[in-house]
């Protein structure tokens, strides 16, 4: 076999996304190319044939961008890629969650899943092409994996949706979303950046996007059942025997349901609580049993048990563990202008989360300037407006390194970045940099961000059409196997909790003004989510949306009038030609003088 393809007809019936296999990279436990136009990916995927000891799926993906693919040469002092950019980070993001929830439960063996730029045209992004062909190279290997899934692109101009439009299309789109789904129309990944788009007109985005989705599956399928090899055989994490199992619950499950009943818990005295319980288990069963017990595998169970209590409590009791109904928010409290020196500023807290926003405004100049590749794949040579985010370890009560920003970090940030930008005046002639420090986190601090950014924008002046926000909305669902299209029960938490986020099957984030949607982002952790299940998600934060930036109006509803006294200054002089040389100077003498007196 030397290369093999299929091709792909998408909605608006012009462009083919080609998917081949067999020419790259043999040694590989898969490998495929995707094109779609002349700009091509090609993804590798290889895993380990022993587990490690880690309890999760220790999955990496790293997504490259070559600069010799849009026919550049890096731009650095070596001449050559160095450490992976925004861009990529972001990109190896998006195709980590759209892969990792099909992979089987119990699956540890190390798997890494390489993401590489072979060519760029400047008209179709890579990133939902590198999803597809990760897809593809997954399930033409050996490696479990429940897939296929399939990516598109989803925008929306002049009242009418378009599948995978190009660059110019999108710059004309206000919606720019990526949805990644599986089979029987299971949504698996969301992620949008939007102009204030209505609620209708992103739900039927999100439909048509799924629909199209099933296209690519089918492709995938058909690849997979020529030229896929099968699938290896794996030994799940291995768990005690029953009677270990039988006793680890006997000896935690009441106690445990009276600490998640308690209301009167705060974040750091529940897991206190809970932490005491899993030690004393621990110990009883060590005592208990005669053969060696394996603790990594007992804490494991016991995470397994206090994970299924907490969720048949929201069932049983319709109430959540911080004594809220299903759709109650938490208290919500701002400030703004803490600071006489900064040009704007604002504490918002809800609940324990609670963040700092800063804005800072500086000279045109002062635009973050974008590389080669990010360059011509989103036609922006500069921002004006960016979003830095920080999570310290003390945010949650913690000891860790401080260092470059982490994938996270840049993750939530840009998220936040993309849930304000529309707000923000194109026309503003100044460079603005908004910072969040996470300061206490308890769930959600990157669409508490939101909140407090919108707060910090107006308090500096920042012209901007109406106030955002964002929520987060969570999921605990009861299904059978891995059956999620036929779900038996679910319950939707608005403003999830950190404890809400890691015990159940979704971090639903969405931002917004009171007419529409800005930016979302769905991170599902079971393998797909109905439509049906999504479309009331959208609903609820749209919902709480709302009430949220009813109490922050209460604080600030518009961009101040009065400037603040350090807010900067810019005019715009005009120098007649015939004046020009005596302005300049001789070699630009007096512009330089200028420039050190002033410092512009």
């Amino acid at each position: 076999m030397f290369g093999v393809c299929v091709y792909i007809l998408f909605l608006n019936f012009r462009r083919n996304l080609t998917l081949s296999t067999g020419k790259f990279a043999r040694f590989a436990d898969g490998c495929a190319v995707a094109a779609l136009g002349d700009t091509s990916v090609m993804v590798t995927t290889v895993s380990k044939t022993k587990p490690s000891p880690s309890s999760f799926i220790p999955l990496v993906v790293d997504y490259r961008q070559k600069a010799a693919a849009a026919g550049r040469i890096p731009t650095n002092f070596l001449r050559r890629e160095l450490g992976p950019t925004e861009k990529e980070i972001l990109t190896s993001r998006l195709i980590d969650r759209s892969l990792r929830p099909l992979f089987p439960v119990g699956y540890s063996y190390e798997t890494q899943i390489m993401c590489n730029l072979l060519a760029v045209d400047g008209v179709n992004d890579p990133d939902v092409i590198s999803i597809n062909a990760a897809s593809a190279a997954l399930a033409l290997s050996d490696i479990p994996w429940n897939g296929p899934v399939g990516a598109v692109r989803v925008g929306f101009s002049n009242n009418e949706i378009v599948i995978n439009p190009t660059r110019r299309e999108l710059s004309q789109s206000i919606l720019n979303l990526v949805v990644s789904a599986t089979r029987h129309n299971l949504v698996v990944m969301l992620e949008a950046a939007a102009e204030n788009i209505l609620q209708q007109d992103f739900l039927k985005a999100i439909r048509a996007g799924v629909k199209e989705c099933q296209n690519v599956i089918q492709a995938i399928q058909q690849l997979q059942k020529h030229y896929g090899k099968a699938k290896r055989e794996f030994e799940p994490l291995q768990v005690p025997s029953e009677a270990v199992l039988e006793a680890i619950r006997s000896l935690s499950e009441m106690r445990l349901r009276e600490i998640f009943r308690d209301h009167t818990h705060d974040k750091l005295s529940r897991d206190l609580a809970v932490s005491a319980v899993r030690t004393d288990v621990v110990d009883k069963l060590k005592h208990s049993f005669d053969e060696d017990v394996d603790i990594n595998s007992v804490t494991e169970c016991f995470n397994r048990v206090s994970k299924e209590t907490f969720r048949s409590l929201v069932f049983e009791d319709n109430i959540r563990c911080d004594g809220r109904s299903l759709e109650e928010l938490r208290n919500i409290s701002c400030q703004i202008d803490l600071y006489k020196p900064l040009h704007g500023s604002s504490l918002f807290q809800r609940g324990q989360t609670q963040v700092f926003c800063t804005v800072a405004l500086d000279s045109p100049e002062s635009a973050m300037k974008m590389d080669a590749v990010t360059m011509l794949t989103s036609g922006l040579k500069e921002k004006n407006f960016f979003l830095h985010y920080e999570f310290p370890p003390y945010a949650t009560k913690e000891i860790g390194r401080v260092g470059p920003v982490g994938r996270r970090e840049l993750g939530h940030g840009a998220l936040a970045e993309k849930g304000l930008r529309p707000v923000v005046s194109r026309d503003f002639p100044f460079t603005i940099r908004l910072t969040s420090e996470v300061l206490e986190s308890n769930g959600s601090s990157s669409m508490a961000t939101v909140c407090g950014g919108s707060l910090a924008l107006m308090d500096a002046g920042v012209p901007i059409s109406s106030p955002a926000a964002g929520v987060a909305i969570g999921l605990i669902s009861r299904y059978t196997g891995s059956d999620t299209k036929h779900m038996e029960d679910y319950k939707l938490l608005t403003d999830i909790l950190g404890i809400e986020d890691y015990m159940g099957d979704m971090d639903f984030k969405l931002a917004g003004t009171k007419k529409g949607i800005t930016a979302l982002q769905a991170d599902i952790k079971i393998p797909g989510l109905p439509l049906k299940v999504v479309m009331e998600a959208v609903q609820q934060a749209t919902d709480a949306k709302s009430k949220i930036i009813d109490i922050m109006n209460e604080t600030l509803s518009k961009t101040r009038k009065q400037r603040k006294e350090n807010w900067p200054v810019s005019e715009q002089l005009e120098v007649p030609p015939q004046k020009r040389a005596k302005f300049l100077g001789l070699g630009g003498s007096n512009v330089k003088r200028l420039l050190v007196e002033t410092g512009v």
